[in-house]
């Protein structure tokens, strides 16, 4: 019965072979999770054991997860961590359109005032509200909830619309980015090994050893030595990318960098963040709060040689990078701002590449902070821009 689901991870391109879908099998008829009955394994128990015994690497798992999710009809198999509401409270049931000027006669709370007025908020509200501009709910121009317009407030559940939340209360997940996309063009490998023939070490010329033999054959066994310019790549790569939120609209072209970032480059190390850096950051999105890395510890890890790139389009509410707590995910003790600054001091050789189109970093006041903070070295991802990062990465 699941050999459509084989021929669905297949099709998905995972290295899933037969042995290992038999392994499978036998590991069900074993009762490895439990009988299959009306109340024996369910889908999460399945899901845990077939990516157990399928899926032999962790660069794997996002593609394993959707066609999962596909063969099995979108069924959720992340547990929502976030702190219990009402769903009542967040279902939206009107889409209110404001006209420019009545968006503009919204005022927007301070950093403090926003934090405190939802403390209350949460302490005061016992029903639903839809349309209003007060309590936490949906459809109004209220700092709380979603589906309204608020130039600065707190989303609470649905999806982001207007880009404008400083804080999202909810526990996303996001996922890796591949390393083995495909890439459409070979412009973007081209780009970046301009940056390797900047780091040759050692000695000028080696031995070359084929053709030294062959030319000493063809001159009668008189010894005739040939030398090469000696091939050694020896740069050194901090790979820092931002990952969820709108980096969504993204990803195709990030994991199209990353690709070719992974294949051109021998020492290579990268992490994930989101929106700006804190006091840690991660290399697996699934276990990000499981498994993170302190800030501190890879700046102390690293030699000041290796080259920090930095990758996201900086969009996100000034607070995020200036304000303590700022983070939309939890309370960091210090702004990102700060971490900025070590970072780049540690590491003098640092650019930004930001995947937004380049007419828009005007009109994103977060871009601008970032700018200064990176004494304006951000590039935007095109042929033109990883070039330019390159020439001065290479200085």
């Amino acid at each position: 019965m699941l050999i459509d689901f084989f021929y669905t991870l297949r099709a998905a391109k995972l290295p899933v072979s037969v042995k290992e879908y038999l392994s499978l099998l036998e590991a069900l008829q074993a009762g490895v999770v439990g009988p299959k009955s009306e109340d024996g394994w369910s889908l999460d128990d399945f899901y845990h054991l077939s990516r157990c015994v399928l899926v032999k690497d962790e660069k794997h798992y996002d593609k394993f997860d959707r066609a999962f999710a596909a063969y099995f009809k979108g069924v959720e198999m992340v547990a929502d961590l976030t702190k219990e509401l009402p769903q009542e409270w967040l279902r939206k049931l009107l889409e209110r359109e404001l006209s420019p000027e009545e968006k503009a006669a919204i005022e927007a709370m301070g950093w403090d005032e926003l934090m405190e007025t939802l403390k209350k908020r949460l302490e005061e509200q016992k029903e639903r509200h839809e349309g209003g501009s007060k309590w936490i709910g949906t459809g109004g121009t209220s700092p709380f909830g979603h589906g309204g317009h608020n130039p600065a407030g707190v989303r609470i559940g649905g999806p982001g619309r207007n880009k404008s939340a400083v804080k999202v209360w909810e526990q996303r997940a996001y996922r890796d980015y591949d390393d083995q996309q495909e890439l459409g063009t070979r412009n973007i490998k081209v780009a970046l090994r301009r940056l390797r023939k900047f780091a040759r070490l050692g000695n000028e010329l080696e031995l070359d050893l084929p053709d030294t033999i062959r030319s000493t054959a063809a001159n009668a066994g008189y010894l005739d030595i040939k030398m090469v310019p000696e091939r050694h790549n020896n740069v050194k790569v901090l790979l820092l990318m931002d990952v969820g939120g709108t980096m969504d609209e993204h990803i195709k072209r990030v994991e199209e960098l990353f690709s070719a970032v992974k294949s051109e480059f021998k020492h290579l190390e990268f992490y994930y963040f989101h929106n700006c850096v804190y006091d840690y950051m991660w290399k697996n999105n699934r276990r990000r709060f499981a498994e993170k890395f302190d800030t501190w510890d890879i700046i102390r890890k690293y030699n000041k040689d290796y080259k920090l790139i930095f990758v996201g389009d900086a969009t996100m509410s000034p607070y995020e990078i200036l304000q303590p707590g700022g983070s939309v995910e939890y309370n960091n003790e210090e702004a990102g701002a700060e971490w900025l600054q070590r970072l780049t001091h540690a590491f003098p050789r640092f650019a930004w590449i930001n995947p937004e189109p380049q007419g828009v970093w005007q009109y994103r006041q977060s871009i601008s902070v970032i700018q200064q903070l990176m004494s304006d070295r951000m590039y935007p991802l095109s042929l033109k821009g990883l070039e330019d990062t390159i020439r001065l990465l290479s200085k």
